[in-house]
């Protein structure tokens, strides 16, 4: 008997304990969790108002060094009640799901005449620009299409994934408004309703193919947080699952953006105007391992030594990328940048600009990038239509140098002065140049 006592006993003590311990759990707040003993509070000097974010947002990276959270805070930007402490009231009224570059959110979260939606003289038209860009209005491919299958018969386009208007046109392209190209659906060919429905996952205002490789944010974050091949975080939040598809790999955004996240949407693949279909390319392995030239370029493809070694922002400026504030039909009509921007012509050397005033955009951009080396009474290349490459700086009467704005590797740009080259200098195709400048693909 003595036995089958002490057996119960233990038994009633681990039962206690057990309760005991279940009891504090539940007795501990939310937030403990994450190992916060205590509310950590936060004053951004922006708002003077406390919020409590890096209670559970532990060890969270900075979002970036514009936007330091000494000053910003967490609620500035991704909205949510401050003093909550407890998730699902504290995330209430996050703006964008915790993207607030999301187009439909992105004017609340991140506009104001001194952030991002500020003058465009001072370069602080961001959110106009990207909003009326054909990377999010995606009106050169829904124009191509209906001019392809006969719903309408100029190359100028009139749809877009949303209706937007632009009331100050800047350019000799530039259109008043698109209408919402999905309003207008229903009433089109078959096969342009067919793209509509299976072809419309590359613009910033898309949700992304959900598989790896294809792993983007909508909004500013598609090109601004970089993503890495399954799209999961790997940062130092204890808050964010490690295994879930959908996030950026870290709190962060960055303008030193890597090839690899232009390709989540170009390069793996094509649409088929044949069955309206995405088509991924078969020759690249499915776990994101493939080199730079590889996974660049289609077997198809023919490129130069540069093309090679540079990543897609060396060569693209922001109006490029962004947009220039105006709605477009074509991305020809945004293009400012071609071969003989960098390497000039057989009679003329690259375009430049010397940097005379500390406001310039240059200077401004070239300050986000821990590889550049630029200052006040620099030269640096830019396209006919203005527009500075500020990691392309002429360094000698007949020498220009390029740092590569992803690596920091330095290059010297080879002129087509005194080269010999008999290739017309007008003609700025890609293929004119890769006719005799193409490398051979490993």
């Amino acid at each position: 008997m003595t036995g089958h006592r002490w057996t119960w006993l233990l038994a009633v003590g681990l039962l206690a304990a057990a309760a005991a311990v279940a009891g504090l759990r539940h007795s501990l707040p939310a937030y403990a969790e994450y190992g916060a003993e205590a509310p950590v509070p936060l004053v951004p000097s922006m708002t003077g108002q406390a919020e409590y974010c890096l209670t559970c947002h532990q060890g969270i990276e900075a979002i970036s060094a514009s936007h330091p959270t000494e000053a910003f805070g967490c609620v500035r930007c991704h909205g949510g009640q401050p003093l909550a402490l407890e998730k699902e009231a504290a995330h209430s009224g996050l703006l964008g799901g915790g993207n607030p570059s999301d187009f439909t959110v992105v004017e609340a979260a991140c506009g104001g005449a001194e952030c991002h939606s500020g003058p465009a003289d001072l370069n602080r038209d961001h959110i106009q620009r990207s909003t009326t860009s054909l990377q999010a209005t995606y009106a050169s491919a829904i124009a191509a299409v209906r001019r392809a299958f006969g719903a309408q018969t100029k190359p100028e386009a009139h749809l877009g994934i949303s209706a937007v208007t632009d009331p100050h046109i800047t350019s000799s392209t530039g259109l008043a408004d698109l209408t919402a190209f999905s309003a207008l659906a229903a009433g089109e060919p078959a096969p342009v309703q067919l793209f509509g429905e299976r072809c419309l996952s590359c613009h910033l205002q898309a949700e992304p193919l959900q598989q790896p490789g294809y792993q983007w944010l909508t909004g500013c974050a598609a090109c601004h947080a970089v993503t890495n091949w399954q799209g999961t975080y790997t940062g130092e939040d204890p808050t964010i699952d490690r295994t879930e598809a959908g996030h950026a790999a870290f709190h962060q955004l960055t303008t030193v953006i890597p090839y690899a996240q232009c390709d989540t949407c170009h390069n793996r693949g094509n649409y088929s105007l044949v069955d309206m279909t995405f088509h991924a390319r078969t020759d690249l392995p499915q776990d994101g391992s493939a080199g730079r030239e590889d996974a660049y370029y289609q077997p198809i493809a023919q490129y130069t030594a540069c093309e090679v070694k540079l990543d897609c922002i060396d060569c693209h400026p922001a109006a490029e990328a962004m947009g220039d504030g105006d709605l477009h039909s074509q991305m020809d009509q945004v293009q400012t940048v071609e071969c003989r921007t960098c390497h000039g012509t057989p009679s003329q050397l690259p375009l430049t600009r010397r940097l005379s005033a500390d406001t310039d955009p240059a200077l401004r951009q070239a300050s986000l990038n821990s590889h550049a080396n630029l200052a006040l009474g620099d030269t640096v290349v830019v396209s006919p239509a203005g527009d500075a490459l500020w990691n392309v700086q002429q360094t000698g009467p007949t020498v220009f140098a390029l740092t590569a704005k992803v690596s920091g590797q330095n290059y010297i740009v080879p002129l087509v002065a005194g080269s010999g080259c008999e290739q017309d200098p007008q003609e700025q195709s890609s293929s004119a140049c890769h006719a005799c400048h193409a490398v051979e693909h490993d």
